[in-house]
C-alpha cells in the first residue's frame, strides 16, 4: 500500500508543469537553510548523469546548518542512497551481483534513470523528512528527462521498491542509539577531553553500529599505537609539535594552506572526486551507480571501523600530548603547556587512527580500481573559498588530505599511517566481495 501510495505521488509530481520545478525553495522546515540550497538549486541540478546529481543534492542537504542529527554520521546516508541507487540500476542492467541478497529483477526495459530518482527521493525523504519540497522539485526535474511511458513508471516502481528494501534493512541498524559514556583517561597516552573548549567525545557508540559490508567493526581493527617511551612515539611527537604549532616557525606557507584546506567533512571532498571523475570518464548510470555504491560503503565501514579502534584504544590527542608530557617519563618529549594547534581546536575523539587518512586511502583504493591512478583533477576547499588544489593521482590526494592532520596539529604521524592501511584494507575487502561481475546472464530480456 505505502508502495501504491508513493509511486501515484510521483505520477502527480511528474504531471506537474515544467515551470513548477524552478520554485525557489525558501521554507524547509529547518532552523538554518545554508544559503546554497536556494542560491543553487538551478545549479545542483543539471542535465546529464543522475547518479551525480543526487550525490549533489545529498551533499548541499548536508551542507545545510542542522540538517544531519549529530549522533548520526553522515556516512550512513550516502551509503544508503547509493546502494539503493546501484541495486535499482543493477536490477534492471543485470551485470553485477546485487548489495541485497533478494532483489527483484526488473524489465531490461525499465528506465534507469527514473529507477535512480525514485529510489534517492524516496531514501532522502525518508533521513531528511524537512527537505520534502526541495527533494520533490528535483524529484520533478529529474523524472522530466525521461520519456513518458511504460518504461518510465517501471523504472519508479522498481527504485520504489528497491529504496523500500534499503530503508528497512537499515532501520535497527543501531545508528539511532545514543552515545555511549565515555570516562577520560588519567595516565600518559590516554585521552582526555581537549583545550581550549573540552567538548564531550562524539560518536562513541558508532563501533555498535550493523557494517554494510564488514563482517564486524573489528575485522581490521589496526594493532596498538606505539608506546609513549618508543622511538616512533618521539618522532611524531616532535614533528607535530613544531608543525602543527598555531604559531609554527617551521610549517611551510604551503603546508599550513594544506592543514586549513581539508578541514571539512573528509568524505564530502572524495563524494565530489568522484564526481569529477565520472564525469570526465562519461560513465554510464549503471557505471556510476556502482562506483558511488562502492565508494560510499566502503566509507561508510570506514567510519564504523575507526571508531571501533578510537574508543579500543583511546589515544590522547597531540594537543594533550605535548601539554601534559612528562620529561621524566621521556626526556625527549619537552612539554609546552600553553600549545594550540593550528586549528586552534582539536575534534573531540580519540586520535589513533586518523579519520581523515582512514577515509582518503579507502576513498583513492575505489577509485584507483574503478579508473587507475592516473587521473588529474582539481579539488575545491569547502573552508577556504576561491582555494583549489590539484593531483595527478587520487593516491596523491589521499596522502596530502591525511598529512593536513598533522600540519593542522591534531594528528600524529603513526595515527595517519595506521589510517592509511585501515582504509586500504576496507575498501580492497569491499572491492573484492562486493557489487562484483556477473558470470551469468540471469532473467530474460522480455520481462
Amino acid at each position: 500500500m505505502l508502495r501504491r501510495i508513493l509511486l501515484m505521488m510521483i505520477v502527480l509530481l511528474t504531471s506537474l508543469p515544467a515551470h513548477a520545478t524552478k520554485t525557489p525553495h525558501r521554507s524547509l522546515g529547518v532552523t538554518s537553510i545554508d544559503t546554497k540550497i536556494d542560491q543553487s538549486a538551478t545549479q545542483i541540478f543539471q542535465p546529464g548523469n543522475l547518479v551525480v546529481e543526487w550525490n549533489r543534492i545529498l551533499l548541499a542537504i548536508l551542507r545545510t546548518p542542522g540538517a544531519q542529527p549529530p549522533t548520526i554520521h553522515p556516512t550512513r546516508s550516502f551509503a544508503i542512497m547509493h546502494a539503493a541507487i546501484y541495486d535499482a540500476v543493477n536490477a534492471i542492467d543485470r551485470t553485477h551481483t546485487p548489495y541485497l541478497a533478494h532483489v527483484p529483477v526488473a524489465s531490461r526495459h525499465a528506465s534507469p534513470a527514473a529507477a535512480v530518482a525514485a529510489a534517492a527521493h524516496r531514501v532522502l525523504i525518508e533521513l531528511y523528512p524537512n527537505f520534502k519540497e526541495m527533494l520533490d522539485t528535483h524529484l520533478k526535474e529529474s523524472l522530466a528527462q525521461v520519456p513518458e511511458g511504460l518504461h518510465k513508471s517501471r523504472g519508479i516502481h522498481i527504485g520504489l521498491m528497491v529504496a523500500e528494501r534499503m530503508l528497512a534493512l537499515r532501520s535497527n541498524d543501531g545508528a539511532s542509539a545514543q552515545p555511549l559514556s565515555f570516562e577520560p583517561g588519567k595516565n600518559p597516552g590516554d585521552y582526555q577531553l581537549t583545550p581550549p573548549n573540552f567538548v564531550q567525545p562524539v560518536f562513541t557508540h558508532w563501533s555498535h553500529v550493523t557494517p554494510f559490508t564488514l563482517t564486524q567493526a573489528d575485522q581490521f581493527r589496526p594493532s596498538r599505537p606505539p608506546a609513549v617511551t618508543s622511538h616512533t612515539y618521539i618522532n611524531a611527537f616532535n614533528e607535530v609539535k613544531n608543525l602543527g604549532f598555531i604559531n609554527s616557525t617551521t610549517r611551510l606557507a604551503d603546508q599550513t594552506e594544506i592543514g586549513r584546506f581539508w578541514s571539512a567533512p573528509i568524505q564530502n571532498y572524495w563524494n565530489e572526486i568522484a564526481q569529477t571523475a565520472a564525469l570526465e570518464h562519461n560513465l554510464t548510470v549503471a557505471q556510476s551507480a556502482r562506483l558511488f555504491a562502492l565508494l560510499n560503503l566502503t566509507l561508510a565501514d570506514s567510519v564504523i571501523a575507526f571508531y571501533d579502534a578510537k574508543y579500543t584504544y583511546h589515544f590522547w590527542r597531540p594537543v594533550t600530548a605535548i601539554r601534559a608530557a612528562d620529561p621524566n617519563l621521556n626526556p625527549e618529549t619537552v612539554p609546552d603547556p600553553n600549545w594550540l594547534p593550528l586549528t586552534t581546536t582539536t575534534p573531540p575523539d580519540p586520535s589513533y587512527p586518523g579519520a581523515h587518512s582512514v577515509i582518503s586511502a579507502g576513498g583513492a583504493a575505489v577509485l584507483n580500481s574503478f579508473f587507475g591512478d592516473d587521473f588529474s583533477f582539481t579539488v575545491r576547499s569547502e573552508v577556504l573559498p576561491g582555494v583549489e588544489r590539484s593531483f595527478t593521482s587520487f593516491m596523491g590526494a589521499a596522502e596530502e588530505a591525511g598529512l593536513s592532520r598533522i600540519y593542522a596539529g591534531v594528528h600524529f604521524r603513526f595515527d595517519h599511517n595506521s589510517g592509511k592501511q585501515l582504509g586500504r584494507n576496507i575498501a580492497d575487502y569491499v572491492v573484492d566481495n562486493f557489487l562484483v561481475r556477473r558470470h551469468a546472464e540471469g532473467e530474460s530480456d522480455d520481462r
